[in-house]
């Protein structure tokens, strides 16, 4: 058994609990700072309204204030569960809970990409540099991707992931600690490429949610699909292009960092909502303002991070789906889509 600790109470970090619970390993959440009401609630009717679900009594729920009571004992794995914009706030946890510098594995289930320096930055690079500023080296950093919704994983379906560490050993020995009957993860050393698939798919998934807006007169009798797959066939090429750009491995993107995550994403998720509705015809303000008004909608957030990026390294001759993609959200206008351009 090995001590497990989870940082963020949020909806995909309680679900994690479970296959490392269902593995007789100990478990302990920690709400972040602003998480103690969710916490306390949590303690005391175990309802977890992110999942909708009832929480098993195997998972512990701490307060960000008992943190050190948590790590009084060192855990084995510390789990990253905290958002994209708490990675600065968690890597100042990180470095108070160190010893002489040194920190246990560290898993990340938060994904990201942004641009620092002109340079592209995922999540995982962002959070090795905050801790290698604060003084804490060789940081043993995982990865998980794949196609895995949370409330899926809570209810104990067949989900497959991939953990990624540039140390393969690491992550086969993470994946035989984590993998349970319904919670099947296979290992790579491509942690790269794997991140980059999880990022990027929120765009891709945009772009084929788009099929049926285009189509939006024909959809009764399923006629968008041919358009669905011929948006899926080049995004995956687009996608492989892109993670080759940033160092990744392109076989990576049609495993289940990639296709896999691309096609729950693209499936009927909030991206593939948008990307329908900017198909229609509708500019994104105005669909994001009349429709989808208190949802993140991730693929947006991402290229309004890394679009301009993205036009100065590529044109449409070259992804013509993704810089479509860019120029209909940061232009806010109509998408149009360079089918002539497709591979």
């Amino acid at each position: 058994m090995s001590k497990i600790v989870i940082i963020g109470a949020g909806a995909m970090g309680t679900a994690f609990a479970y296959p490392c619970t269902d593995n007789k390993h100990d478990v302990n959440i920690v709400g972040t700072h602003l998480e103690n009401k969710t916490i306390e609630n949590l303690n005391t009717n175990r309802f977890h309204t992110g999942l909708n679900i009832e929480v098993i009594n195997s998972i512990k729920f701490s307060k960000y204030e008992l943190i050190n009571d948590v790590f009084k004992t060192t855990p084995d794995l510390i789990v990253i569960g905290v958002s994209s914009k708490g990675i600065d706030w968690i890597s100042e946890e990180l470095k108070k809970i160190s010893v002489n510098g040194k920190l246990p594995n560290l898993l990340m289930l938060t994904k990201g990409l942004s641009v620092n320096g002109n340079q592209y930055e995922l999540l995982v690079n962002k959070l090795e540099r905050l801790l290698l500023d604060r003084g804490i080296k060789n940081v043993n950093l995982s990865a998980i991707g794949g196609p895995c919704l949370a409330a899926g994983l809570a209810n104990r379906v067949h989900s497959g992931v991939v953990i990624a560490n540039k140390k393969i050993e690491t992550a086969e020995s993470l994946s035989k600690m984590l993998s349970t009957n319904y919670y099947h993860t296979t290992a790579s050393s491509d942690i790269n490429g794997v991140e980059v698939c999880a990022a990027i798919k929120n765009i891709f998934s945009m772009v084929i949610g788009a099929a049926s807006g285009l189509n939006k007169t024909k959809t009764k009798e399923n006629l968008y699909l041919n358009t669905s797959a011929a948006l899926v066939k080049q995004s995956i090429y687009e996608m492989e292009i892109f993670t080759e750009f940033l160092k990744g491995k392109k076989e990576t993107v049609k495993g289940l960092a990639g296709l896999g995550d691309l096609y729950v994403s693209a499936a009927g998720g909030r991206n593939s909502k948008m990307g329908s509705l900017i198909g229609e015809g509708i500019i994104f303000s105005k669909a994001k303002k009349t429709k989808m008004p208190n949802i993140t909608i991730e693929g947006a957030e991402l290229i309004f991070e890394i679009g301009k990026k993205v036009k100065e390294d590529f044109d449409d001759q070259k992804l013509p789906l993704m810089i479509a993609m860019i120029n209909a959200i940061l232009e806010d206008k109509k998408l149009n889509i360079k089918w002539e351009n497709f591979n």
